[in-house]
Parts: C-alpha cells; sequence; structure tokens
C-alpha cells in the first residue's frame, strides 16, 4: 500500500511539473485529414527536414504549451469533446523530447554538447551502424528546377502521356517479333564492353529518375532540399529529398511524388525500346538496349516493391493514404503475434476496421519474410565482395544487427510478460519446444537429390580410324554382334601395301641367290635385317587396313545415322558415323553435391525422373565414385546449355564449380527412347540428424574460412 502511494504521489508531482518550451525555430503545418476525417498537421524540424504528423490531441496540446501535463490535460478536456488525462500530455512530451523538438535544459545541452564533440564519421562505432546506408547531400537543386521546369511542361499534359503509352507498346510489340534478337543481345551485357555500358545507362537512367521527383515536387510547390548520393551497402545510389511533400493535403499529390521516378523510368525504358527494334546495328542500338534493360528490369524488381522503403513503399502508403505503413503494419502485426501464440490480453496500437487489420497484419508478416530474405542476401553480398576478414565481421553485423536483434527484442517483450501467459499455454509451448527439440536430434531419412543423364549402359559410337574414304555404312536398326557397321578405304594404305609387298618378294629372291661365302653371309645378314623391317610394315599396313571396317561389338540398335554420309565421302577422326545401343539396360550418371556424398550407399533405392515427363522410373545405386569429377560427362548437364550443374566460366570444357561425385543408378526398366535423356535423381540417403547437420555445415564453414 505504502508502494502504491508512493507511486501516486510521485506521478502527481510529474504531472504538476512545468513541460519544457518549444523550439523557436519548429514549423507547423497543416496536414490533410486521417482515414476517418479527424483533422491532422505535420511538425516540421527545420534543422533535419523531418516532419512529424500528428492528431487533434497533439494539436491541442501545443496551443497550451508550455505548462503543467494536468493544467493542459484540463484545460483540453473543458474546451473540447476529448476525454483527456494527464498521462497523456506526458506521453507526448517524452515524444517530443525523444525528437529533440524542445528547448533542451541544461543537462540537454551537455548531451547535445557531448553529441557534438564525438568524431562522428572519423569513428569506427559510426560506420558500423551506418555503413549499410550513409547519405552525402550534394547540390540544392532549387534554382536549376525551377529553370527545368517550364522545358519539361509539356510532358505532364495527356498528349504527352498518350503518345509515351502508345510508343512505348508499339516498342514492345516490336520487340515481341524480334524477342531473340533482343534476349541475344541481352547477353552481351555480360561481356567487360556490357557491363560498362550497363553502368552507363543505370547512372542516366537514375539520374532521370531523382529528377523525375525533384521536378513534379517542384511543380506542385514543394521545396527540394538537397540532392545527391546515397551509399546502399557502399553501392552508390542517387536521391532527392522530398520529405516536404507531406505539407500537401492531397494524397494524390503526394502518390505523383511518389511515382514520378518511376513512371520516368519506365517511360525512358519504352522509348529506348521502341528506338532499339527501329535502329540498325551499331553502337546506339546497344545502347537503347541498356537503357531499356535498366529501365524495365530495376524499375520493376526493384523499386516497384513496397516491402523495402523504396518507391513502391511510398507510392503504395500515398495510394492508401496510410502514413508510416511499416511502422503502423508492424505493431499491428506484433500485436496479433502476442494475443495469438502467447494468449496475452494485448489491445491493437491503434483501432482500425477489421478487415483492414487482418490486411495489415498480413502485408508486415510478407515483408518480414522478404526483407530476411534481402538482409540474408546482403550479408552474403558483403562476405563475398570484400576481403575476407572484413567480409567475415561485416557478415557477423549484419546478422546480429539487422536480423538476431529484432527477433530477440520481441523475445525479450515475451520473456517479461512470460507471467502472464495462462499456465495451460505455458505447458503448450514447452511441450512444443521439447518436440521441436527431438525433432532436430531424432535421424530423418531424407532423400539426396542430384541431375542426371539417363543412357544406355553399353554405347558404341563409331568414328573413322582415321581420316578415310567412307565406303559402305550399314542402314539404322536392330544388328547382331559382329555386324560390320562401316567400312572405309584409304588409297594410301594399298599405295604402302603394294609396295611392301613387292619389297618382300624382291628381296625374298635375292636372299635365295646370294652365295654361302664370307661375303655372302654379310650380304646375308643385311638383307634379312631388310626383310624382317619390311615384314613389320606389311604387319603393321595389314592392322591399318582391318581398322577400316568397324564392327558391333555387342547386338543393339544402330541409330543416329547421318543421311548425308554416303560412300565416296572422306571423313575424319571426330565426326561420328553413328551409335550402337543396347536398349536392355540403362544407367543414369547422377552428380551428387560433396556434403550430401557420404549418405549415398551403394545399393540404395533411387528414382530417375526424365525432364517433361510426370512419372518416375526406379533405380538403384550401382556404385559410387571415391573421387570428385574433375569434368563434367554428359554436356547437356552443364547450365550454359540448359542443365543445373554450374560450370566454371571462360573454360570450354565442362568443369564443375562445386566439388560434385559421379553416382551411378541402374534403372529398373528401360527407356522408351533411345537418347541420353536430361533429368533428376531421388536417392534414399542415410539417416541423419538435423542438429548434428547443422553442427557440421557450420564447423566445416568455420574451418574453410579459418585460413587467412
Amino acid at each position: 500500500m505504502e508502494r502504491l502511494v508512493s507511486a501516486a504521489a510521485a506521478q502527481a508531482d510529474e504531472a504538476s511539473q512545468p513541460l519544457p518550451p518549444l523550439r523557436e525555430d519548429l514549423r507547423l503545418h497543416e496536414s490533410a485529414p486521417d482515414r476517418d476525417g479527424a483533422p491532422a498537421w505535420a511538425i516540421q524540424d527545420p534543422v533535419t527536414n523531418r516532419f512529424y504528423r500528428i492528431g487533434w490531441f497533439e494539436f491541442e496540446c501545443l496551443l497550451r504549451w508550455p505548462g503543467t501535463p494536468a493544467e493542459i490535460a484540463a484545460d483540453i478536456e473543458r474546451t473540447t469533446p476529448m476525454a483527456v488525462d494527464a498521462a497523456q500530455v506526458e506521453e507526448f512530451a517524452r515524444f517530443l523530447e525523444q525528437h529533440q523538438l524542445l528547448r533542451p535544459s541544461a543537462e540537454g545541452m551537455q548531451r547535445l554538447l557531448a553529441q557534438a564533440s564525438q568524431p562522428g564519421w572519423r569513428h569506427w562505432r559510426w560506420w558500423l551502424h551506418h555503413y549499410l546506408f550513409i547519405r552525402v547531400p550534394l547540390v540544392r537543386p532549387e534554382r536549376l528546377l525551377a529553370r527545368l521546369l517550364p522545358w519539361v511542361q509539356p510532358l505532364f499534359s495527356p498528349a504527352a502521356l498518350w503518345a509515351l503509352l502508345l510508343a512505348s507498346g508499339l516498342g514492345l510489340i516490336l520487340v515481341a517479333r524480334q524477342w531473340d534478337e533482343f534476349t541475344h543481345g541481352v547477353m552481351d551485357i555480360l561481356t567487360p564492353a556490357g557491363i560498362g555500358g550497363f553502368l552507363l545507362a543505370l547512372a542516366i537512367s537514375k539520374t532521370l529518375h531523382e529528377l523525375g521527383h525533384a521536378l513534379v515536387a517542384t511543380r506542385l510547390g514543394v521545396r527540394v532540399a538537397h540532392m545527391g548520393v546515397a551509399f546502399v551497402v557502399l553501392w552508390p545510389m542517387l536521391y532527392t529529398d522530398t520529405s516536404e511533400s507531406w505539407r500537401l493535403r492531397s494524397h494524390r499529390q503526394r502518390l505523383a511524388i511518389s511515382a514520378a521516378g518511376v513512371a520516368v523510368e519506365l517511360a525512358l525504358a519504352g522509348l529506348a525500346t521502341l528506338l532499339w527494334a527501329l535502329l540498325e546495328d551499331g553502337p546506339l542500338r546497344q545502347a537503347m538496349l541498356y537503357l531499356a534493360t535498366t529501365g524495365w528490369a530495376l524499375s520493376l524488381a526493384l523499386n516497384a516493391s513496397p516491402f523495402m522503403r523504396f518507391d513502391g513503399y511510398f507510392i503504395l502508403s500515398d495510394l492508401l493514404d496510410f502514413p508510416n505503413l511499416h511502422e503502423r503494419a508492424g505493431a499491428l502485426a506484433r500485436a496479433w503475434l502476442r494475443r495469438t501464440l502467447l494468449g496475452l490480453a494485448e489491445p491493437d496500437p491503434e483501432a482500425l476496421p477489421e478487415r483492414t487489420r487482418r490486411a495489415l497484419v498480413a502485408f508486415a508478416l510478407v515483408t518480414w519474410g522478404y526483407r530476411l530474405v534481402v538482409f540474408l542476401s546482403i550479408a552474403l553480398a558483403v562476405y563475398v565482395f570484400f576481403f575476407k576478414i572484413l567480409g567475415i565481421f561485416l557478415l557477423g553485423v549484419e546478422v546480429v544487427w539487422f536480423i538476431l536483434r529484432p527477433i530477440w527484442s520481441e523475445v525479450s517483450v515475451w520473456r517479461r510478460r512470460w507471467d502472464e501467459v495462462r499456465a495451460n499455454r505455458r505447458r503448450l509451448w514447452r511441450n512444443l519446444g521439447l518436440a521441436g527439440l527431438g525433432l532436430l536430434l531424432m535421424p530423418w531419412a531424407f532423400d539426396v537429390r542430384a541431375p542426371g543423364v539417363a543412357h544406355p549402359e553399353r554405347l558404341q559410337v563409331v568414328y573413322g580410324p582415321f581420316p578415310a574414304r567412307l565406303a559402305a555404312v550399314h542402314g539404322p536398326g536392330p544388328v547382331a554382334a559382329g555386324t560390320v557397321l562401316a567400312r572405309f578405304e584409304a588409297p594410301d594404305l594399298q599405295v604402302r601395301e603394294g609396295r611392301s609387298s613387292a619389297a618382300i618378294h624382291a628381296l625374298e629372291q635375292r636372299l635365295a641367290g646370294l652365295p654361302a661365302e664370307e661375303g655372302g653371309l654379310a650380304q646375308q645378314q643385311v638383307t634379312t635385317e631388310r626383310l624382317r623391317e619390311q615384314l613389320a610394315e606389311a604387319q603393321a599396313v595389314r592392322e591399318e587396313v582391318e581398322r577400316l571396317q568397324v564392327g558391333a561389338e555387342f547386338e543393339g540398335v544402330w541409330q543416329d545415322v547421318d543421311p548425308a554420309l554416303q560412300p565416296g565421302v572422306w571423313v575424319g577422326v571426330r565426326e561420328p558415323l553413328g551409335v550402337l545401343a543396347d536398349p536392355r539396360r540403362w544407367v543414369v550418371d547422377a552428380y551428387v553435391e560433396q556434403r550430401q556424398v557420404a549418405r549415398v550407399l551403394p545399393g540404395a533405392a533411387a528414382s530417375f525422373r526424365p525432364e517433361q515427363h510426370l512419372l518416375a522410373i526406379n533405380a538403384r545405386v550401382l556404385a559410387v565414385d571415391p573421387a570428385r569429377s574433375q569434368r563434367l560427362g554428359h554436356a547437356m548437364l552443364d547450365a550454359r546449355h540448359g542443365g543445373a550443374v554450374a560450370t566454371q566460366s571462360g573454360s570450354r570444357e565442362a568443369l564443375p564449380v562445386e566439388a560434385l561425385y559421379r553416382v551411378r543408378l541402374l534403372l529398373d526398366e528401360p527407356l522408351p527412347a533411345l537418347r541420353e535423356t536430361r533429368g533428376s535423381a531421388v536417392i534414399e540417403g542415410t539417416r541423419q540428424s538435423l542438429a548434428w547437420e547443422g553442427i557440421k555445415r557450420v564447423l566445416a564453414v568455420v574451418i574453410r574460412e579459418s585460413g587467412f
């Protein structure tokens, strides 16, 4: 009881204390009414050029400022229909103090002086907190915008809008008729010259994008304080300060400013698309391609997203006339989570219709998921693009500060209010936690998935043994073992064979006519050695002649015979004449990642689903290669040919980027078409614990990255 009395006395004493006065340089602007029709105003801080939207209650407080909270609350309650207490006034005073809108006291001045004496950007802590987003103002463009506005005024007419829409539509239609050529030109961006052109086009497009924001704002009477460069993860991006657009009472006008940048970029992309379709090949046409791709891709993929604070967010916020969309939706979602998961009596931070509340909660949940993916991608990007020590450090900062910190902040609220959770709900969460831990520790049988190619186990590809003339080729169809598939002729071998036969005959006659004297014996030795050389030459010629006839090594189907190969045509050693396949036994060469190959054992069950087929074929594992594959055995698996395996760029051979091991599967039944078929293999892996697998991956990364 004594504590309650003392607390009440402290509150009464605080309510009777006079509030600090407001800063004299603040400005108050009447703003557009809220969605429910309630009047609204905006407090402008000219030092930071920030605007703070307030409602009727806060406006009435400002009219009576300064004073004591109790006096202000009593006067508002006496002269208006609002029911107000001193605590609400004190809360508004804390808001003003938090955003430095009050005249600082002596202690506050000391804090401001201490902050001003800090090294700021010269200190590593500043960079730690700001490296993800740094804004550097460069110009104050008011005079330039005022001069440009009369020149671009005709572009705001309906006729200009319809002309741009028609030109963009015509350009898209013409590009659709030349789609192959357009996509081939896009691939040229991956070259060094293409990357340079793309960056130049990006700079032009983004400059016009920001000028669009600035010109529309100037046309509507909004002052553009400054323009400059913002560094997002140290990547430069232009920006325009249009924060004073909150002075506009019409949300349609604010929407026009927000959408101006994307509209300019899309208009530029549409015109560039039309010009690309009309121009002849050359540097100018390629420049139009760069402008078109940067405009369409970046405007639609990045700026139009409402889940980050880019143009898409402000467009959606102005379109719905719903300021602070992210913050208000996030507050509603947190309250919903506390009610749904913990059963807490958590009120909504603001009263909204049920349909609107549900939509905002769903929007917040999608935004959190989207940002999780974006922040993880940024973390991996800073890890990859910076040198190792700095990359690992920034990766940790990104994960801890932008992912784990918000989660821990909400979990901390749950911990503080855990006693408010009903006993049955606490037991439910404890049981769910134990069940989740058990599921993590339990060994599970997870399948191993890998890209693969199915082909007959026995294949005989017939080539020319050496440059020779084709004498005959067997027609396609089933053949028996030993059947002659192709026969060749080599005129030079015939000449060599005749020369060797004549030389052997002459040497044999000469050897028979030599006298058995001492001089004859010496000549006999020389002649015998020459005869042996000619006999060896004749044997080599006979072996070469035997190679001119290629027979079937096994019974199968002779196919893929080139109809252009007719008798009398000369063929080389790299030109295949046909393929002999045994259709009775099929295998699959699947390529498994290094971290998964230990879970694949010979004899394990598997399946293979060919591309563009719904049903899979059962199989079993025959063998697992003990060493990683240095190159892909099948070119169709290469990502450059539409496959699923990434290979090293700049190499003619298909060298995998990741360490892959070949696993051979035996299909239970053959494929109907005697063709190598690309598909995906699913192999039954050994059981593993999710927790142990996660620990192994973390340790593997630590070991891999520990070598500086």
